[in-house]
């Protein structure tokens, strides 16, 4: 697999090399040069996503990892799998929080830690890999990465920014797991994250990599479970909208990537908080990023995401094919706890804000554009809904029982350290 930057200013790259690199060296975000087509009926016939995902990787790898390879880190990444969950009918929930830290990004996570892993134990250079949070991202990849021999993770969050559960999943590991709490917001920690990849010189000294949706060994193996998902659908209904909750916007790109290798996909919905930015762009056609605002959906809370770059090039910026392709709406804090009682008193079905955010985009767009026996709504699933204990006990009025590994990380420890400027956090690299 080539890639190219998105500003097109850096030297084609393989994919080994983008995942290691994790940002182009003109700041730009690795993109595949060519998409391959993928064998449908092949994968639509298999029914273990270890097979489906060795299938679909091996397609997309084949020039640099041998099928061995890609078996071993499979079999090592994905113990669990994608749950399509139907809702009502005709409504479908892919639940993507099965994972060891129940996120969707343990799908990323894993497939980086154990590809990254499985190269790394070729090379004598330590690894750092950084990280900004806005919550899963965090817990997934420091689990993910947890002591794995070589590679070391500073991860910057925002304080006060994460729901305590969050919190306590990545500050908790320690060992090669660092946390650094950042006062801003996730913009500023995301901002620190690209400002330390474009000073090269402490970059080149320390290693540096991020686990961060600009890095592209995320969205490759998120792509997969949107094969999965539709592909199940497509034996009873004609056509699948998906509906993708949305904050930077690596997880719909990941989506674009399968259906640029053949997923037929009717239409993706971006379902935006009050974080409005790309709702706002596929009403105007303007683009203004501002200061990300505080949400009960706080993963999604990004006021200027990463990924709507890779999305417009992806596209050739051509505002009217971005339109053909996805249609996006905000939900407001409101309507997701509306949402949340609704779809558990209508349905007995128990969301997480994150995903309530796309069940109620998903209402709208049928509202709006309508509906029939012959088409699905697939909303991705993205978070267990335990890990938001305040607010499902908000819109519910009721507790559910936290599972054993978010039980275990609550009796634990933090280890944090606090830091105000982007100063302090490069001199806490430079440390290593």
């Amino acid at each position: 697999m080539n890639l190219s930057s998105t500003r097109f200013q850096s030297p084609v790259v393989s994919f080994r090399q983008a995942l290691f690199a994790g940002q182009a060296p003109d700041g730009g975000l690795y993109m595949p040069q060519h998409f391959p087509r993928l064998p449908l009926e092949k994968l639509a016939a298999m029914t273990d996503y270890q097979e489906f995902a060795a299938c679909v990787l091996n397609t997309l790898l084949k020039d640099e990892i041998d099928p061995r390879g890609i078996e071993q880190i499979v079999h090592a990444a994905y113990p669990f799998a994608p749950v399509v969950a139907e809702i009502k009918p005709a409504l479908y929930a892919l639940e993507l929080f099965h994972g060891p830290t129940l996120s969707f990004k343990d799908f990323g996570a894993q497939f980086m830690a154990k590809t990254m892993g499985y190269w790394q134990q070729k090379e004598n250079r330590a690894l750092t890999i950084l990280v900004a949070t806005s919550g899963d991202t965090g817990s997934a990849v420091a689990k993910a990465f947890h002591r794995v021999d070589g590679i070391r993770i500073v991860l910057l969050y925002p304080a006060g920014k994460v729901s305590p559960l969050q919190e306590k999943q990545f500050t908790t590991l320690g060992d090669n797991v660092h946390a650094l709490k950042v006062e801003g917001a996730f913009d500023d920690c995301q901002a620190w994250v690209k400002r330390a990849f474009r000073e090269r010189e402490p970059a080149e000294r320390i290693n540096l990599s991020s686990a961060n949706s600009i890095n592209i060994g995320r969205l490759i193996p998120q792509s997969i479970y949107y094969l999965w998902g539709v592909l199940r659908l497509l034996y009873t209904f004609e056509q699948v909208t998906v509906c993708v909750p949305s904050g930077n916007f690596g997880n719909l790109c990941a989506g674009f990537f399968a259906q640029q290798m053949g997923l037929p996909v009717q239409k993706f919905i971006a379902a935006v908080n009050a974080n409005s930015v790309v709702s706002e762009y596929i009403e105007t056609g303007d683009f203004k990023p501002r200061l990300s605002m505080l949400t009960l959906s706080n993963a999604m809370d990004v006021g200027n995401p990463s990924n709507w770059e890779r999305i417009q090039v992806m596209f050739n910026h051509d505002y009217a094919l971005i339109r053909e392709k996805m249609w996006s709406t905000s939900v407001d804090d409101a309507t997701t706890l509306v949402t949340m009682n609704a779809v558990y008193r209508e349905h007995g079905y128990i969301a997480d804000p994150h995903t309530a955010v796309g069940l109620a985009a998903a209402q709208r767009y049928a509202a709006r554009w309508g509906s029939s026996a012959k088409q699905a709504m697939l909303v991705l699933s993205t978070a267990h809904p335990a890990k938001f204990q305040e607010t499902v006990r908000q819109a519910l009025s009721m507790d559910i029982p936290l599972p054993s590994g978010l039980q275990e990380c609550l009796a634990k420890e933090s280890q944090v350290t606090p830091v105000s400027t982007y100063d302090q956090f490069r001199d806490f690299l430079w440390a290593f």
